[in-house]
């Protein structure tokens, strides 16, 4: 495993963590589909979420900063071609994301959830 991998790893952990503290009920981690994977899928309610953890050890800037348009675009093609696989509702869908910042020692300095993530008509043109 790479130290890349192992920073991912170690990361969603701490995102399934604070997801469960929340009340949330993670039904499966790192669901591989052909558009890609989701590293959490967890329930809030009625609401299927869909859950992209970005980690970011020391500076220079934040991990919420390497969520790109393009990653943006394929967690929503990875939550609609899920929704379409199992007979879900793609109206009772959220998208999350959760950004852990690490300090050098890798210990956690800060970590946000952000809930139901926008997806600008522009990114799909």
């Amino acid at each position: 495993m790479t130290a890349r991998q192992r920073l991912g790893a170690f990361g969603e952990r701490v995102a399934r963590h604070h997801i469960e503290n929340a009340g949330l009920t993670v039904v499966s981690t790192n669901v591989r589909l052909k558009a890609g994977e989701i590293d959490i899928l967890a329930r809030d309610g009625s609401e299927l979420v869909f859950v992209e953890v970005r980690t970011r050890k020391a500076p220079p800037g934040s991990a919420a900063e390497t969520l790109t348009p393009a990653k943006l675009r394929r967690l929503w093609a990875c939550a609609m071609e899920y929704c379409e696989l199992e007979q879900a509702d793609p109206d009772a869908v959220r998208l999350d994301l959760v950004c852990i910042d690490l300090h050098e020692s890798g210990q956690v300095a800060s970590m946000e959830h952000i809930k139901g993530l926008e997806i600008p008509a522009e990114h799909f043109t």
